[in-house]
């Protein structure tokens, strides 16, 4: 009995350096197999891109070859795609900066906030702006307040209408601008012009654009243009047109507005008369 233990120790040794060295075998020989399929399938994908051009796809959808060629051109297509796309993109951007620098911004990754109104001429009935509105003793001219914010080409961008006057959302430097266009019609009597006639015909047209601000009381002057009312004896009306625009650094809250000096010679069509805003930077 005590020569048969150390036979079984030595028997149990060998049965495990012999299962040892075929599991070693075994994974050598997938190891070998798996390297053996990799190979031939390279070979396989490349020799289909051999002798043939990338649209020379083969009509079997199953083959490896429609796929690996499939995969490769729309590989291709994209990767061209988005580089025109970087190229354009660029050449654009360039050629704007190029014309109008103050179009592109220096920052790409915070835009220019779309802060912009134009308002337009709203036909009302002549009696209910007769005379204008007055805006207050220290401000010069007839305010119109019947300014069109939704219809036709006027629009609002994050800009409220309330009264006639624009109100600022936020601060910045904007550009603002103003038209009004005057239409006089002339009453003619035989023996001549009358007294107010003549008067009228020297008369300038006046056109204002003021500020309100809440830390002052009054409001503030921003822009003044004026023409003169000068117009043959025989014409039956005259037409003046008075624009004026500039940039202005404006505050949350402010509100800009327009006065005339005779509000009810103002034509109000959409295409003449206007008046808007919007931000710069």
């Amino acid at each position: 009995m005590t020569g048969s233990g150390p036979k079984l120790g030595v028997l149990l040794l060998v049965a495990v350096l012999l299962q040892t060295v075929v599991v070693t075998i075994t994974v050598l020989h997938f190891t070998t197999a798996l390297n053996s399929m990799k190979e031939t399938f390279a070979r396989s994908s490349v020799s289909c891109l051999t002798g043939a051009e990338l649209r020379s796809v083969p009509a079997a959808r199953g083959d490896p070859c429609w796929q690996v060629t499939q995969q490769l051109h729309l590989l291709i297509e994209k990767s061209l795609s988005q580089r025109y796309q970087r190229e354009i993109s660029s050449a654009v951007r360039d050629e704007v900066s190029r014309v109008l620098p103050s179009l592109v911004m220096e920052d790409s990754a915070s835009p220019r906030p779309k802060v912009a109104a134009h308002v337009t001429g709203s036909f009302v009935p002549k009696v209910e702006r007769e005379g204008g509105v007055s805006p207050g003793r220290r401000v010069q001219g007839q305010k119109i307040s019947w300014w069109e914010g939704r219809k036709g080409l006027a629009f609002l961008q994050d800009v409220q209408l309330v009264d006639g006057e624009l109100v600022v959302p936020q601060p910045g430097l904007y550009y603002v601008y103003a038209q009004t266009y005057f239409r006089h019609t002339h009453f003619l009597e035989e023996d001549g012009e009358s007294g107010e006639e003549a008067e009228d015909r020297g008369k300038p047209l006046l056109q204002y654009v003021y500020k309100k601000v809440s830390s002052y009381p009054v409001p503030i002057l921003l822009m003044k243009t004026s023409r003169t009312s000068c117009w043959s004896r025989g014409s039956q009306f005259s037409l003046h047109s008075a624009h004026q625009g500039g940039l202005f650094p404006l505050s949350t809250g402010d509100r800009l507005f327009v006065t005339v000096s005779n509000a009810s010679a103002v034509d109000m069509d959409e295409k003449s008369s206007f008046f808007g805003a919007f931000l710069i930077s």
